[in-house]
């Protein structure tokens, strides 16, 4: 017999417009000229080294990646992401679903962040009908579409509203598709089944993003450069709301991690930056350099000369890359992310920096600003 599970239908959800924000991003972004303030000597000489292999792999059209926590938008990066994008030093964006979310609350409304404590206490934390609401029917409309994660979302802020099909089309579909592409018939059917119980009405649903400019998705999906979310289920407010909807995520989700996956494999002297994402950036890579290998290795070739920047505001002396890893006896041994990146061949490197700093600079020495 089935676990006993919570109703989100019964949940009490407030407007979006009613919740106190910590960050305005108008107010709070940064520029991609200002300078970086608390980087060492030897940080320096690590991001002139860094730009040197971004600047080789461009030139070789072979991967520069850049995956990163939701701190790198949280702390107003976005523009000189967009920088980078748009300058042609980045082929792939990567981050968790928070990231996601602040870009999106940031371009919808030009404010994200909420009181963790106080909205936990009152029952309300992540319970907002706006970003539940819109970001869960990006997600299933873009499943229906055969998007990604973040290209879904990216998407809607772009177009600045959702295509909603009729839903006697969907079913129309999922009976023809059935035998020959269960997946989109699937996807149609939990599609119809949103649209009938929201009562959505068929056409393009307008939803304005008045700071869209401001948004790091919505620009790489402009610049057909793959931007790509990496959730894991009920870490993120919008498992919330009753919108949410497993299927239409899990599809969505995959499609991005094999786009992910189809980035890491051209990375032989390419360059993977991981900026402040302890868990979820060294846990899909190696799962999808493992896959890399495996398709390269069946042609005779290999991945050995990648190269990968890990940065974070953990302090470490270790060097990582002359020394491999540390002893169990040495602090450096924990830093988890550090040992998964480690055992990934190639060369590797840590920086201990803000990621506002790293960002910054290596924008600067890429571009000569």
């Amino acid at each position: 017999m089935p676990y006993a599970k919570l109703d989100r239908d019964q949940l009490a959800i407030k407007k979006l417009d009613d919740r106190k924000n910590k960050v305005y991003i108008e107010k709070d972004h940064i520029e991609v000229n200002q300078k970086p303030d608390h980087l060492s000597e030897l940080g320096k000489k690590l991001i002139e080294k860094t730009a040197e292999h971004i600047r080789f792999a461009r030139t070789e059209k072979r991967s520069v990646m850049l995956t990163f926590g939701a701190h790198t938008i949280k702390n107003g990066m976005s523009p000189t992401l967009i920088a980078l994008m748009e300058e042609g030093w980045v082929t792939h964006l990567s981050t968790n679903g928070a990231g996601i979310i602040h870009d999106w609350e940031f371009a919808f409304q030009g404010k994200s962040s909420e009181d963790v404590r106080e909205n936990v206490e009152l029952g309300q934390f992540g319970i907002w009908d706006h970003t539940g609401f819109n970001i869960n029917l990006a997600l299933i409309v873009g499943a229906y579409e055969g998007l990604g994660y973040g290209e879904s979302v990216g998407k809607m802020i772009s177009r600045e509203g959702l295509q909603i099909p009729e839903i006697s089309f969907l079913y129309d579909e999922a009976s023809v598709k059935m035998n020959t592409n269960p997946d989109l018939a699937a996807a149609a059917i939990d599609l119809a089944g949103v649209i009938k119980k929201y009562e959505l009405k068929a056409g393009f649903r307008s939803i304005p993003h008045p700071f869209k400019k401001y948004s790091a998705q919505a620009r790489a999906y402009e610049l057909g450069i793959p931007f790509t979310g990496h959730p894991m289920f009920g870490h993120d407010i919008i498992y919330n709301h009753p919108m949410n909807h497993g299927a239409a995520l899990g599809r969505v989700a995959q499609n991005d991690f094999l786009s992910f996956a189809k980035s890491v494999s051209n990375l032989d002297y390419g360059v993977y930056m991981s900026i402040g994402s302890a868990v979820m950036s060294p846990m899909i890579f190696e799962k999808a350099l493992s896959m890399s290998q495996n398709l390269i290795m069946q042609k005779g070739g290999h991945i050995d000369n990648h190269y990968m920047l890990i940065v974070d505001l953990a302090k470490s002396d270790w060097d990582w890359q002359k020394n491999g890893e540390p002893p169990m006896d040495n602090p450096a041994y924990y830093l988890r992310y550090c040992k998964t990146f480690n055992r990934m061949g190639g060369e590797m490197h840590y920086l201990t920096a803000d990621n506002r700093d790293f960002l910054l600079a290596i924008y600067q020495e890429l571009s000569g600003k």
